[in-house]
């Protein structure tokens, strides 16, 4: 099995429910945060973290993603006519980002059922698995600093944060203890405790890198709350037989599946903009709050 990290994986089947109305027709992978969707941040960090292949998992009502990340001839063509070569470089230059194919999950069963889905494009390979709607804002890419980690462990790694008080329970958490610093290694794994049971204030979020045989815990993996596999659960059981480590990233993780969450990435990203922030800062400034 070869040490380097070259695919990723994007479940995208969900039904975006925390969004609705806004989701009841279109992904909310496609919600875009300024100016571009979701999930094209997440594919740009792991293209920018070395990834060449990527596996994205649809389900129905998902065709606005392909279209998103294939070539549009009639808008292209149109851009070229306009002299908008600006405008036509970025729009080209979506569709060029990487190898994207397809898959569909036919139902929505949960997290690890999506990610079994990937097992043909995977092969005998690790890889990298991505929640789009996780937005990591980071100087060095989020997966990077995982890939950095697996490298040196050859060993899964799962991306974690801190998450101060009663909100670690709406998280999977780990118990770890710490190797070096903001690594750690993982002894067990536990899916939204109550606050006063939570084993630390370390959060699992949605980046993982995992080795082929996630997929055999997978199958193993018993169905839990709403019939739905969970990929925490199929963690646990291959912790069993392998360490697990995990990294505190370095970065600002935003929530951007959560209204709330959603709303403070799209300040934060605006007002890191050259073409925005000034203007949106002095906006923000003049609010009378």
């Amino acid at each position: 099995m070869s040490n380097k990290v070259r695919k990723a994986v994007f479940p995208a089947a969900g039904l975006g429910t925390r969004f609705l109305p806004a989701t009841k027709a279109s992904p909310k992978e496609m919600l875009p945060l300024v100016d571009k969707p979701l999930i094209q941040y997440s594919v740009e960090e792991a293209v920018a973290s070395g990834v060449d292949s990527i596996l994205i998992i649809t389900g129905r009502d998902k065709a606005a993603i392909e279209n998103h990340f294939d070539i549009s001839f009639e808008l292209e063509q149109l851009l070229k006519e306009k002299g908008k070569n600006d405008m036509f470089d970025l729009v080209r230059s979506i569709s060029d980002i990487a190898k994207i194919s397809y898959t569909r999950q036919k139902e929505a069963l949960g997290l690890g059922h999506a990610i079994y889905q990937a097992k043909d494009f995977v092969g005998n390979e690790p890889f990298a698995a991505l929640l789009a709607d996780d937005v990591v804002d980071a100087e060095k890419p989020a997966l990077r600093q995982m890939i950095e980690v697996f490298e040196k462990y050859d060993a899964p790694v799962i991306a974690t944060m801190q998450i101060e008080g009663e909100a670690i329970s709406r998280f999977g958490v780990i118990d770890a203890d710490e190797v070096e610093p903001n690594v750690y290694r993982i002894k067990d794994m536990v899916e939204k405790p109550p606050y006063a049971d939570a084993p630390s204030d370390l959060a699992i979020i949605g980046r993982y890198i995992f080795t082929p045989d996630i997929f055999d815990a997978i199958e193993r993996t018993k169905p839990g709350a709403g019939g739905e596999i969970q990929i925490t659960d199929a963690m646990r059981l291959l912790l069993k037989d392998r360490p697990f480590y995990a990294v505190k990233l370095d970065g600002v993780r935003h929530d951007a599946g959560d209204k709330l969450g959603f709303l403070i990435a799209t300040v934060e990203f605006a007002l890191k903009r050259d073409d925005l922030g000034e203007d949106f800062r002095k906006y923000l400034k003049s609010l009378k709050i």
